[in-house]
């Protein structure tokens, strides 16, 4: 049978897991598999295993209560391995960057921040800003080639859509990096400008959500920021 693989933490954590269960049904006991000073939370891992809510939420159990006592570097839903004696020589082969990493990620959390700004709001910034979408604009509505300008108009301000995001999602980063230790950017998507994790020491959390909430006031009703966590640190393993 495969073994599941929750997380990997030094061996000198906790590891209280007598009140935890794991995934499938019934649910798995949890054990460790302990190698070269770092130890592997896991349990046999059930056939057809699917992300179903009661697993989902079995794994991010198991996370939580990990985290709660230590550095715990969160391995993501549904990661197997052949069984236990690879897992065991995946540990001693990575042993010294498993405990870096643990060692970079004790004591911190990580916060998720999306960001969107209304189109309407960033139109008329953009037409304020260029005069040569406004001199394209005016052609476009009212010269003989108005096909051509309106293409032309597209895409122009499809580019300067592009660039003010850009900017926008720079200066706000800008704006919390003193409260974070790292971060990781993801491809925005949507109408987001900014889809970014950041890795905050646990004791600033307070502090990094405030500089957050100044940050989304300072820009104004027109800024959505949506901020997700604590969270396990995923972005940062």
């Amino acid at each position: 049978m495969s073994t599941y693989v929750y997380a990997i933490t030094g061996a000198d954590h906790p590891l209280r897991l007598d009140d935890l269960h794991g995934v499938g049904e019934p649910p798995s006991p949890l054990r460790t598999v302990t190698a070269d000073g770092v130890a592997a939370v896991v349990s046999d891992a059930p056939d057809g295993l699917r992300a179903k809510r009661r697993d989902v939420m079995a794994h991010e159990g198991v996370l939580e209560a990990l985290m709660a006592d230590g550095a715990t570097l969160p391995m993501r839903f549904g990661l197997l391995g052949p069984d236990d004696v690879r897992v065991a020589e995946v540990l001693e082969r990575e042993g010294d960057a498993y405990r870096a990493r643990l060692a970079e990620l004790d004591g911190h959390v990580e916060y998720n921040l999306k960001a969107a700004r209304e189109e309407q709001d960033l139109l008329r910034e953009i037409m304020a800003r260029s005069e040569q979408v406004r001199q394209l604009n005016e052609r476009a509505r009212s010269g003989p080639g108005g096909h051509d300008e309106l293409i032309a108009l597209g895409e122009l301000v499809a580019r300067s859509v592009a660039e003010r995001g850009s900017e926008q999602a720079e200066e706000t980063m800008q704006a919390l990096l003193p409260v974070a230790a790292r971060v990781s950017r993801s491809e925005p998507g949507g109408s987001h400008f900014l889809n970014v994790s950041f890795l905050v020491p646990a004791e600033s959390a307070d502090a990094f959500v405030r500089a957050v909430q100044d940050e989304a006031d300072r820009r104004g009703d027109a800024y959505t920021f949506t901020l997700t966590g604590p969270l396990p640190p995923y972005s940062f393993v």
